[in-house]
């Protein structure tokens, strides 16, 4: 089955080190982060710890921290930085002519709680 893309927002009107939110009806919400270099990252908007709202995290290089308790998630992955544990979901995410995509299908599914092993 081929990829199915949802045209979000354009890279601009995200923030630089900063975060854009996408309400959806599968609560949480996905952020949409975008680093000084103009990469662009999508997680659930929470963080694994105790579910801190990471779109309103300091994003650092291709991190954010959370406000809550100041942990480190890597926005490719999702995880949170040792000594620390724990994933948040992340979404497949495209650019195209300076416009962002989220996967429609991704973007429709509930949550999935990913855990450390």
């Amino acid at each position: 089955m081929s990829q199915q893309w949802k045209a979000i927002c354009t890279v601009t009107e995200i923030p630089v080190l900063g975060a854009r939110v996408v309400h959806r009806a599968a609560k949480p919400d996905v952020a949409i982060f975008r680093s000084g270099d103009d990469k662009v990252f999508a997680l659930l908007d929470r963080c694994p710890h105790k579910g801190g709202p990471l779109s309103q995290g300091i994003v650092f290089g291709e991190r954010v921290a959370c406000p809550l308790h100041n942990w480190n998630i890597e926005l490719d992955s999702g995880c949170a930085v040792s000594p620390d544990e724990g994933c948040t979901q992340k979404f497949s995410v495209k650019v195209e002519d300076g416009k962002v995509f989220l996967d429609l299908d991704e973007l429709n599914t509930l949550a999935i709680e990913a855990k450390a092993a």
